[in-house]
C-alpha cells in the first residue's frame, strides 16, 4: 500500500507532516510518497530516523498553495505545488490513496481536475465524523458545497451509507437531512425534493432513510449519516467542535477553584480524558472526499505529527475498504438528473 502525502500542506507543514509520514510508515507498514520542496523535506526525514526509511521516497514540488490562494484559480496557476503534483500522481496511479492537511477548497478543485469524480456524481463531499452518545455519525457534506440540488442531496446520502458501511463497519446505517424540523413539509425546495426522494428510495429497499434530524438531535446520534449542504454542515461541524472545547475548559476551571473540588477532579480525570478525546481531531485524523474516482483524505489544517499518522491510517482503510466501487456502482443505479 502506497500513500501519496501533500508534504507542504497545513498549518505546521512540513515539519509535523513530516512526522507523522515517518510514524504512519513505522507503525502502519506503508510506503510513503512525500511531495514538498526537497531541500526542506530531506533534512527533516533525517532527523526522524525512520525505522525503515526504504519505505519513504520525496518527489520534489517547487511551490505551495497557502490558505490565502484562490482554491479556484491556484491549481491551475501553481502546476508545480506540492497539492497539485501529488494529486497528479494520484490521477496516474502512483499511489492508492492521498492525504492532505492544506487548503480545502484547492483540494476540491484539484481533485476534480486531476483524480475525477466518479462517473454520475455531480458533487464530491467532504465527510468527517462528528462524536456522538452512539460512537459517531459522518456528516456529508461539511464545505465542499456552499449550495446543493436535490440531486447533490440524494448523492451525499447514497455516498454516506455505502461509506459507513464499507469503513465504518454498519449494517444498515441510518441515513438523515439535517433540517429545522421533522415533518417532511419543512425546509428549503432541495430538502423537501430530496426528503421524498429518499423515502420513496427506502420503501424500496435501497436505502435506510429516517427522515429529517433537527439539530439538537445531532448529538444523540439520532443518525449515522447525517445529510446537509456544504454551508450548514461547517455551521454544524464547527459549533459541536467550539461546544465542546467550552465545555471542557469550563469543566476544567470549576474542579480548579479549590482543594475540594480539586480532589473531585482528580477522582473523574480519567472520565473527562476521555471525553475530551472523542472531541481530539487528531484521533480521527481526516475527513474523506467522497465521490472522487480514488480515495483521499483531508486532514485537519492544524494537524500534528499524531493526527498525520491517523489521517493515513483512515486513508490506508478507504483504499482497502472498497467504498469507492460500492459509491460508483450506486450512483450508476440512481436516475439522472440536473446538475446541482
Amino acid at each position: 500500500m502506497k500513500i501519496i502525502i501533500d508534504a507542504m500542506g497545513g498549518d505546521n507543514a512540513p515539519d509535523a507532516i513530516v512526522r507523522g509520514a515517518v510514524q504512519a510508515a513505522d507503525q502502519l507498514g506503508v510506503d510513503i510518497v512525500l511531495v514538498g520542496d526537497e531541500a526542506r523535506v530531506r533534512p527533516l526525514l533525517g532527523q526522524c530516523a525512520p525505522q525503515n526509511p526504504d519505505r519513504i521516497t520525496v518527489h520534489h514540488a517547487s511551490e505551495i498553495i497557502t490558505m490565502e490562494d484562490n482554491p479556484i484559480s491556484v491549481v491551475r496557476q501553481k502546476k508545480d505545488s506540492s497539492l497539485v503534483v501529488a494529486l497528479r500522481l494520484l490521477g496516474e496511479g502512483a499511489g492508492d490513496a492521498m492525504v492532505s492537511a492544506g487548503s480545502t477548497g484547492a483540494l476540491l478543485t484539484g481533485a476534480t481536475l486531476f483524480v475525477k469524480r466518479i462517473k454520475g456524481v455531480r458533487r464530491a463531499a467532504l465527510a468527517p465524523v462528528l462524536p456522538t452518545a452512539k460512537g459517531g455519525s459522518l456528516l456529508v457534506d461539511c464545505g465542499a458545497n456552499v449550495e446543493c440540488s436535490a440531486e447533490s442531496l440524494v448523492q451525499f446520502a447514497f455516498m454516506g451509507y455505502y461509506y459507513t458501511q464499507k469503513q465504518m463497519g454498519m449494517k444498515n446505517p441510518r441515513v438523515g437531512l439535517i433540517n429545522n424540523g421533522a415533518e417532511e413539509t419543512k425546509g428549503t425546495d432541495a430538502l423537501r425534493e430530496a426528503y421524498q426522494i429518499l423515502k420513496k428510495a427506502s420503501a424500496e429497499g435501497k436505502i435506510n432513510f429516517v427522515g429529517n434530524i433537527e439539530g439538537r438531535d445531532i448529538p444523540e446520534g439520532a443518525a449515522d449519516v447525517l445529510v446537509c449542504d456544504g454551508f450548514t454542515g461547517n455551521v454544524v461541524l464547527k459549533t459541536i467542535e467550539g461546544v465542546g472545547l467550552f465545555f471542557v475548559g469550563k469543566v476544567k476551571e470549576i474542579f480548579m477553584k479549590n482543594a475540594a473540588t480539586k480532589l473531585a477532579g482528580a477522582i473523574v480525570k480519567p472520565g473527562l480524558r476521555e471525553f475530551k478525546k472523542m472531541l481530539d481531531y487528531n484521533e480521527v485524523g481526516g475527513a474523506p472526499l467522497l465521490g472522487i474516482s480514488k480515495p483521499i483524505v483531508k486532514a485537519h489544517g492544524s494537524s500534528g505529527a499524531e493526527a498525520l499518522k491517523n489521517a493515513v491510517r483512515q486513508a490506508v482503510v478507504y483504499a482497502k475498504g472498497g467504498a469507492v466501487a460500492d459509491i460508483e456502482r450506486s450512483i450508476a443505479q440512481l436516475s439522472p438528473g440536473s446538475d446541482g
